[in-house]
């Protein structure tokens, strides 16, 4: 038998090549979302020079700096959720076996996090894209960016944190399956 023979207690080579793949993918991309730090630090130091030093505050660093948290935040999610940061119960699940957590895991995100993360899709891709269609502008400020490219971050998000979440629901039904973590 050659040595890369798979033996009876490894996972499934496809699984682990599918959770991999999409883990690699959720990294790259919280690599990618991270600088969206750096145009916020920027445009807030520019803002705060310009105001305090000059006494001339700029139209356009409020839309700005909601627009890019909001982006850099909701663009995280997925990133959070490979790195088990959303909120859970550990209190009772820390103590439970491997079997038990995969088992409530898989269960509730087919009960669950699948169906909501599909209806917040749909209910936010349908807002993005009337924004787009009236071509909506803010009126947080005088500024008046158009809102769509903001609104656009939303369904994006929940498509990245669905493709994770599948990521998540196989390693769950793995540990409910066999009682090990993949």
């Amino acid at each position: 038998m050659s040595s890369l023979a798979v033996s009876a207690g490894d996972p499934p080579p496809a699984l682990v090549r599918t959770v991999r793949t999409i883990d690699r993918f959720t990294l790259s991309t919280a690599a990618v979302f991270c600088w969206l730090v750096v145009p916020l630090v920027a445009a807030m130091t520019y803002e705060v020079f310009s105001r305090y030093l000059f006494n001339r505050p700029t139209i356009w660093a409020y839309d700005v700096s909601y627009m890019l948290y909001g982006s850099h935040f909701m663009l995280g999610a997925a990133y959070t959720l490979y790195r088990g940061g959303h909120i859970r119960t550990d209190i009772f699940y820390q103590n439970w076996s491997p079997r038990t957590k995969g088992i409530v895991d898989a269960t509730l995100y087919v009960l669950f996090f699948f169906p909501g993360i599909v209806l917040f899709f749909w209910m936010s891709l349908q807002e993005a894209l009337h924004s787009l269609d009236i071509w909506e502008v803010s009126a947080a400020s005088p500024w008046r960016p158009v809102m769509w490219p903001f609104k656009m971050m939303m369904p994006l998000a929940l498509a990245l944190l669905f493709l994770q979440g599948i990521s998540e629901f196989l390693k769950s039904a793995y540990a409910a399956k066999t009682g090990r973590t993949l």
